[in-house]
């Protein structure tokens, strides 16, 4: 597996998998699979400091991950987001940690101070992900989302880099 920053020629596989996040899972409180031009946009926001990352396996994407801004205060400007996805065919394969402490690395790097994890309810995975690279549960929004006819919690989860 080889990990990098993203490239423009991965927009589509990241689109995928995205959008099976969107369609089949809570991973995501989008309800609309991303268009191409929306996917454009999402890859020219993650360059430099926020940047978007993939892992490769024989040059094929199988996973990403991206920091993006906390929220557009400048208060917050040293805290970031954070987003892991896995194709679905490669789950349980070390992707997402390989990813997720990529990102912590590149958060230090570029000198953020704080990095949160909003995870969907159930997501049991990315609870354990992000609990095995040191991230600890400061709260739960309760009944903030609601995707496939539920009410669903969200899980905050933070790292200080």
């Amino acid at each position: 597996m080889q990990l990098r920053v993203a490239r423009p020629a991965d927009a589509e596989p990241i689109l995928d998998i995205y959008n099976e996040a969107v369609l089949r899972s809570t991973a995501t409180f989008d309800l609309v699979p991303r268009t191409e031009d929306e996917q454009a946009r999402w890859m020219a926001e993650h360059r430099g400091p926020h940047p978007a990352i993939v892992a490769t396996v024989d040059a094929t994407t199988v996973g990403f991950a991206a920091l993006s801004p906390y929220r557009d205060k400048h208060a917050y400007a040293t805290t970031v987001e954070n987003s892991v996805y896995v194709h679905v065919d490669h789950r349980g394969q070390g992707i997402g940690r390989a990813l997720l402490e990529e990102l912590v690395r590149l958060a230090g790097r570029h000198g953020f101070h704080s990095i949160i994890a909003r995870i969907g309810e159930n997501n049991t995975a990315s609870m354990g992900l992000h609990t095995a690279c040191g991230f600890e549960l400061v709260g739960v929004e309760r009944e903030v989302g609601r995707k496939f006819n539920r009410w669903l919690d969200v899980s905050v989860l933070q790292r200080l880099v």
